[in-house]
């Protein structure tokens, strides 16, 4: 249909959506189903195994990072750009989709949200799933998402793309926390910081850069429909990579399979410790995998730490920054200086990202978690001082924008694989997934602001929401763990000296 469409500028508002397009639209969640059943008798088997002692992974946390390292990485960090690349073209799809439906920008606006909306459920959804089914089988289900929901990009009617963009947000939303979390189960521990903060960097840059250059290449000749019909190629991609994808080895022996597990560490470190592979489980551990779990004992207060510094970036990123050149027009700056101001602090802020890395790994991974909220939150107090004073220098605003910058991607680019290392095995998915959808859901609240004009005073947005960062940072630096190279199973034997760790 989209093919057949080209003699009219590909411009399909309006057609009719016959029989043939039903059918196949009621044929996506049906393939879908049937895909996700065929993972059930592998469940089973895996809940047939019996409780046995889980495996030690002193061997491949001690191992040097060879080409299987490298590898998954590189596939990892494809997959990553690939899930980026979904919500990025939103911004892009805009222009083009408002004019062929004949909408104001008000109504388009509801895209983002609904978008946001799905990317919120799916990163809980898809947690769920990974630590229910595995991490590598929900990479596949969700890369076969994918392929289904680029069928929003033939949608006749704007109502039906904002049900397929929700689907596709909910699609992409899992994507993230999952690749996360199979990265810490799988790299050496004196490695896993910092290539967990780099594939964040790397992989949402390279997301948004892909967005950005398949919009100039392909909008022009093919309309705004093919940057969401990117979908099938790229989903196909993921689907076609996964056999150099493993299951994680703590993945599979919490589950019971230490044969599966001892074969996928072999890969890694080149041997296993057979003599010494079996290990008494950590006392006070329970199998408990509901998300009450990381609500108790030594898990309580560092995730509910998160769950506000994902909420507070998601306003900043969201609505601060998204409101920030109307603001500064209001302040008596040219609109176009405004705009020129945001992509020149953007440039200066690229570097910031070496920084964060660089310290994650030599310096201590809590600690400069809660540094670069501490300095968000800062920054967010300089722009109400700014406001407050009336100070207008453009030098003084690229400064204090560029350091807002860079402290806010520092803070997301360390959130998710935070969150990754300090959950259990059977909650890890699920912890990193409830983090990633408190982002998600601070941009929700940061477009329906916007709507109804929340963001509209800089210093008074600024200083509200600086207030729940200070309070994460506060949390997080009371309660929250050292990871730095350290094994995950030693993280998880501190956090349970709190009394009451339901897993």
């Amino acid at each position: 249909m989209f093919i057949h469409a080209s003699y009219m500028g590909y411009q399909m508002a309006g057609m009719e959506m016959d029989g043939l397009m039903l059918a196949g639209m009621a044929m996506i969640p049906a393939g879908l189903l049937l895909a996700a059943y065929g993972l059930l008798p592998r469940v089973a088997r895996m809940r047939s195994g019996g409780p046995e002692a889980p495996l030690q992974f002193h061997v491949v946390d001690g191992a040097p990072l060879n080409r299987e390292h490298w590898k998954l990485v590189l596939v990892l960090v494809l997959a990553l750009t690939v899930d980026v690349l979904k919500p990025a073209t939103l911004g892009f799809v805009m222009p083009g989709l408002t004019t062929e439906y004949g909408i104001t920008k008000q109504s388009a606006g509801l895209l983002a949200l609904v978008a946001l909306t799905g990317t919120t459920a799916g990163s809980v959804l898809w947690g769920r799933i990974a630590d229910r089914f595995g991490r590598r089988a929900a990479i596949l289900l969700s890369a076969l998402m994918f392929i289904g929901t680029a069928i929003c990009g033939a949608m006749p009617a704007f109502e039906w793309n904002l049900l397929m963009c929700f689907l596709m947000g909910a699609s992409a939303g899992g994507l993230l926390p999952i690749t996360f979390t199979l990265m810490a189960e799988t790299v050496p521990a004196a490695h896993r910081g910092w290539l967990l903060v780099a594939l964040g960097g790397i992989g949402t840059s390279a997301g948004y850069l892909l967005a950005a250059g398949s919009a100039a290449l392909l909008e022009p000749l093919f309309s705004w429909r093919v940057l969401w019909l990117l979908g099938l190629p790229t989903g196909a991609l993921i689907i076609f990579l996964d056999r150099h994808i493993p299951e994680s080895p703590r993945f599979l022996a919490s589950a019971g399979l230490n044969r599966e597990a001892r074969a996928v560490l072999a890969r890694f470190s080149g041997l296993v410790d057979h003599a010494g592979a079996a290990a008494a489980p950590l006392a006070g551990v329970t199998n408990d995998g509901s998300m009450r779990a990381l609500l108790r004992g030594g898990h309580a207060a560092i995730t509910l730490g998160l769950l506000a510094c994902g909420l507070a970036w998601g306003l900043v990123n969201f609505g601060f920054l998204l409101w920030l050149p109307t603001n500064l027009g209001s302040m008596g700056m040219d609109p176009g200086a405004a705009s020129a101001l945001l992509a020149r602090s953007a440039l200066l802020a690229l570097p910031g990202m070496l920084l964060v890395i660089w310290l994650y790994h030599r310096w201590s991974s809590v600690r400069t978690l809660v540094l670069f909220i501490v300095l968000t939150a800062a920054t967010l107090l300089a722009f109400f001082a700014a406001s407050v004073a009336g100070v207008r220098s453009a030098p003084v605003m690229i400064a204090i924008t560029a350091l807002l910058l860079i402290s806010s991607s520092g803070v997301i680019a360390m959130l998710i694989p935070y969150a990754a290392e300090i959950y259990p095995a059977h909650l890890r998915a699920t912890g990193s997934g409830m983090i990633a959808a408190s982002s998600k859901a601070g941009g929700i609240l940061g477009a329906a602001g916007g709507v109804l004009g929340l963001f509209g005073n800089l210093g008074l947005s600024a200083l509200v929401i600086a207030a729940p960062l200070a309070l994460s940072a506060a949390m997080l630096m009371r309660s929250g763990i050292e990871t730095r190279g350290r094994r995950l199973e030693q993280i998880q034997a501190d956090l349970l000296k709190f009394k009451g760790v339901g897993g």
